[in-house]
């Protein structure tokens, strides 16, 4: 009866305790799934979704005749759907809610690791494309003053304590016996005092953003039982409920510095959606330049393939004069060794063709790489770029201004800045001493039966000399204490034996040498970080100002390109008109054709630098997503509801230098 008096007693004091605890961080929790899940939840370890490395089926929808007919608009889709540095990207906010969940606790905070990968770059040429597809990554670690990692432990940096904003119940319980000898039985009227007790304690305690700490707890000791004939009571329930209040007032003192760790979260968890789209910037970019990449080297491979031909028809057009005696045998050596050589040009453009595809196929599936169907199918660019008449022009301190305006990292600089100026909130607080004053409110309560025990009395008045031993009657005690476990209950909360105390502590480092280093540390590194923020700034113009100017000198090399190109043309038109007329010798035919060739792979590379120039220059002012009509919010799901591309009938043939002659 009496345990299920003291759980009773429990309830109520956690039920008077709620609305003094009603500050805590709420965090929204799953949908309620009865009494017993609502108290066990917070303990159960919660699983975090798996990954899914299936590819989407856009792939396969774009496969026709084994053969994947891919246009820009559908590559970057692709990427938003199974790129798996886009879904790794897509964790780190999630790490960051969770950060911002333990801040909410007034726990350490964790550092997270948000890194930018650009991608793999395009193939080379005599290089295998495993040594190209590594892409160059750049790591933004989140940093904060309050806690760290160190070796997935938290480790407290610096800055004053925060408080514990979870309430934590703390429940005790213990049996004990024991028997004590004594000198004499002047006081318990016995030489041998055997006590027996259970010892229960209940509480409840949780600190406050204002550096209040608050507790509240239950000190029961039941059955408490001695073999002492002098006691009135035995046994007796007794204990104390105690009410106490702690508050900083200087080291540790004030919401602003309690709640850094939260305000820090918060901009570490904008911070990360930042960094994501950062990183769907970077992806997108690098599957525009490795798109456009592999149409410029189709191209090439296209003007090489003709040269072949051009090569191949010189060649039996040459045997067919040499079978006439119209030509000697050494011009049929040269044409064949010309032949050869276009030929061996050929197989290299189509090896850098194929590495390219994989390239692109494995920065557009999870695993599509581990499908047959997609590893062996070919892929077939639908668009072709072609050069605009003539470049939008806009001042570059316009171009400036938008760059500073859209630009992510920017916005990330400041974060951090600001986030520099929190953590220094929490050292330039550790400098004050610690002052702090509390209160105690409790409140005793007792109650038990009768002693049974007799105990030794005199007989024959005050010279009488003999001992007699009577037992207690109820009216021989105060009748005040008789009772059970309620009666002890209701003295409490009566408050009939109060006690009060209140104070003060003073903790003054004398030198405080270490806060100080603390203070200038913090402060130094805010001065690092202003000095990059402005590097960044410098940059990004710079940046810009190069990008205009590589734009324009690409656009010149292209047109130069083209007429070059075009001119050649008609150099080798006149060259083998001469040499038809015997006016001009094979090898002249052949040099021509040679510099006709460079001419004409100069200006598909020239159209290349030109498409990665615009590239970079949408880069640079941070207008990639809206340049590519990107939607962000798409790219967060990983579901891209447009229909793909229509898939031409007959495959496109590519704009290559030579495809109008």
């Amino acid at each position: 009866m009496s345990r299920f008096k003291s759980i009773l007693s429990v309830i109520l004091c956690f039920t008077m305790a709620v609305p003094l605890f009603g500050q805590t961080p709420e965090i929204t929790g799953s949908p309620n799934r009865g009494f017993f899940y609502g108290l066990t939840k917070n303990y159960q370890p919660t699983t975090a979704a798996g990954i899914n490395f299936e590819d989407s089926q856009r792939i396969e929808r774009l496969i026709r005749a084994g053969h994947i007919y891919l246009s820009l608009r559908d590559a970057i889709a692709l990427a938003l759907e199974n790129n798996l540095d886009i879904e790794t990207a897509r964790l780190t906010p999630k790490l960051q809610q969770s950060n911002l969940r333990r801040a909410s606790a007034g726990a350490l905070l964790r550092n997270v690791s948000s890194s930018i990968t650009n991608g793999p770059s395009s193939a080379s040429l005599g290089v295998l494309a495993g040594a190209n597809s590594l892409g160059t990554t750049s790591t933004a670690s989140s940093t904060n003053g309050t806690g760290g990692v160190l070796s997935g432990l938290s480790v407290q940096l610096a800055g004053s304590a925060i408080p514990n904003l979870d309430p934590t119940v703390f429940v005790s319980a213990q049996f004990q016996h024991q028997t004590s000898p004594l000198t004499s039985t002047f006081t318990t009227g016995t030489n041998f005092l055997v006590t027996s007790y259970n010892n229960e304690n209940y509480g409840i305690q949780q600190g406050f953003l204002t550096g209040t700490n608050v507790t509240l707890y239950l000190s029961n000791t039941l059955a408490y039982k001695q073999n002492s004939p002098n006691s009135d009571f035995n046994p007796v329930d007794q204990g104390s409920l105690n009410f106490s209040i702690t508050q900083n007032l200087l080291n540790g003192f004030g919401v602003k510095v309690n709640n850094r760790a939260i305000r820090i979260a918060k901009n570490q968890l904008h911070l990360s959606d930042l960094s994501f789209k950062q990183q769907v910037i970077a992806t997108v970019n690098n599957v525009v330049g490795l798109y456009w990449d592999l149409v410029s080297f189709n191209d090439s491979l296209k003007v090489k393939q003709q040269t072949l031909e051009l090569n191949r028809q010189l060649y039996v057009d040459n045997k067919r004069r040499a079978e006439l005696g119209a030509l000697a045998e050494i011009d049929i050596i040269q044409a064949e060794a010309e032949m050869k050589s276009s030929q061996q040009d050929v197989l290299t453009q189509e090896t850098q063709v194929l590495q390219q595809e994989m390239i692109l196929k494995s920065v557009l599936t999870r695993a599509g790489l581990n499908n047959p169907a997609v590893t062996g199918a070919r892929i077939i660019p639908t668009d072709h770029f072609d050069v605009p008449p003539r470049d939008a022009i806009q001042p570059t301190q316009d171009m400036v201004a938008e760059a500073f305006q859209k630009r992510p990292e920017i916005e990330q600089s400041q974060i951090s800045l600001e986030d520099s100026r929190i953590n220094m909130l929490g050292t330039k607080n550790n400098l004050l001493p610690s002052l702090s004053v509390f209160a105690n409110l409790s409140n005793n309560g007792l109650a038990g039966s009768v002693n049974t025990l007799p105990y030794a009395v005199t007989v024959g008045g005050p010279n009488g000399n003999t001992v007699g031993y009577k037992v207690r009657a109820p009216a021989d005690v105060n009748a005040f204490f008789l009772g059970g476990y309620g009666t002890f209950m209701a003295q409490l909360f009566r408050r009939n034996f109060p006690n009060y105390a209140a104070g003060f502590q003073l903790n003054i480092p004398i030198r405080n040498r270490a806060n100080q280093a603390d203070l200038v540390t913090d402060q130094l590194n805010y001065r690092q970080a202003q000095i990059q923020d402005k590097q960044l700034l410098n940059s990004i113009k710079l940046n810009v100002i190069n990008a205009q100017i590589a734009l324009s000198q690409s656009r010149a090399a292209y047109e130069t390109a083209v007429e070059a190109r075009r001119l050649q043309e008609q150099v080798l038109a006149g060259e083998r008109r001469k040499y038809e007329l015997g006016t001009s010798s094979l090898l002249n035919v052949i040099q021509v054709q040679r510099d006709t060739t460079t001419r004409e792979l100069t200006e598909v590379d020239q159209r290349s630098q030109y498409i990665k120039s615009r590239v970079a220059l949408d880069n640079v002012l941070g207008t990639t997503l809206e340049t590519q009509n990107v939607d962000l919010g798409e790219a967060v799901n990983g579901i891209v509801t447009r229909e793909p591309d229509m898939i031409p009938a007959v495959p496109p043939v590519a704009r290559a230098g030579r495809q109008n002659r």
